[in-house]
């Protein structure tokens, strides 16, 4: 399914449902960060996704990381929650989703770097390659955040 980004832009269509959905911002032991590349829209991204039914939200963020980049992790902490009202996503099934993300620090536990259908590439990506990446500027504030180690999580 498509989807595409509307940020502060006041001719995006009107939300019409909000999804508890979760990042996870992980590095490796020479301080890279686990990013995908979506299948969806091309974007690179940290991983994540939409909680289930059952699920705790901390074993949400475990299985989309395993799910799309074959990454094991442990969440040990909470780097922010987004949910600029700015910030809708428009999928080509009629949903359009107001942002609600949360975002957590997950320590690296090991496993092989693995593409799904959610992604077409998974990369450990140092902070100076960023820019050279396109990322949705949502997404880059929180691997911003991620690198920056705030003290207190980020919400907003």
């Amino acid at each position: 399914m498509a989807r595409i980004e509307h940020f502060n832009n006041p001719k995006a269509p009107k939300p019409n449902s909000i999804v508890v959905a979760v990042t996870v911002f992980v590095q490796d032991e020479q301080g890279r960060v686990l990013l995908i590349q979506r299948t969806d829209n091309g974007l690179w991204a940290l991983p994540g996704g939409a909680q289930d039914f059952g699920e705790y939200i901390a074993d949400t963020a475990v299985r989309e990381t395993r799910e799309e980049t074959g990454v094991d992790i442990a969440v040990t902490e909470l780097v922010g929650i987004y949910t600029n009202p700015s910030h809708v996503v428009e999928y080509s099934d009629g949903e359009v989703r107001q942002q609600f993300s949360i975002c957590f620090r997950g320590r690296y536990l090991g496993g092989e770097l693995t593409t799904s259908d959610e992604s077409s590439a998974v990369r450990w990506v140092t902070q100076d390659q960023l820019e050279a990446l396109p990322i949705h500027t949502s997404m880059r504030l929180r691997i911003d955040h991620g690198f920056e180690r705030h003290s207190d999580p980020y919400i907003g």
